[in-house]
């Protein structure tokens, strides 16, 4: 048996247990690219890479929000939705805590507990969608319609164009 040419993370490890087949793609992390630099370097849309926010309420609840890389999440909005008084980003320490991955490399999968994961409805209609494998510099390709093979995810509208 060869060796596969991209690392087996627990996110790679769930998408196999789940039978959800995806396409690896390796590109050079930049420490603050943000999506921007993967789409550049992978000659894709940021608009199809996925980013995984790890946020809490104002009760310190964990959640993750899967957002197009070019928009913000409205915390005002998705506080409203939850019906929470506000829901702001985790800390780097704490994300890495609940999701066992580390900053840059956050995949919704494999996540060390599992959190609810809340999604822009929007992210659906792609054809395709690229999102975190488990580490940095590592995306996966993959339907959209597969997050729902993969979770009970809640679909939200809380995208906001970055000022």
């Amino acid at each position: 048996m060869t060796k596969p040419d991209y690392p087996v993370t627990t996110a790679i490890r769930m998408l196999r247990e789940k039978n959800i087949s995806f396409e690896p793609h390796l590109y050079t992390y930049e420490e603050h690219g943000g999506t921007h630099a993967s789409a550049v370097e992978l000659n894709v849309p940021e608009h199809d890479v996925v980013k995984t926010l790890v946020m809490q309420t104002d009760e310190r609840k964990p959640l993750i929000v899967l957002m197009h890389g070019d928009y913000e999440v409205s915390t005002k909005q998705l506080a409203r939705i939850l019906g929470v008084k506000r829901v702001e980003p985790c800390d780097v320490a704490t994300a890495q805590r609940h999701t066992g991955y580390l900053f840059g490399g956050t995949s919704p999968f494999g996540t060390r507990a599992p959190l609810p994961i809340y999604v822009e409805k929007s992210i659906l209609d792609l054809p395709k969608i690229y999102i975190n494998g488990g580490k940095r510099g590592f995306l996966v390709e993959i339907n959209p319609s597969d997050l729902k093979k993969a979770f009970q995810i809640i679909e939200v509208e809380v995208a906001i164009q970055p000022s």
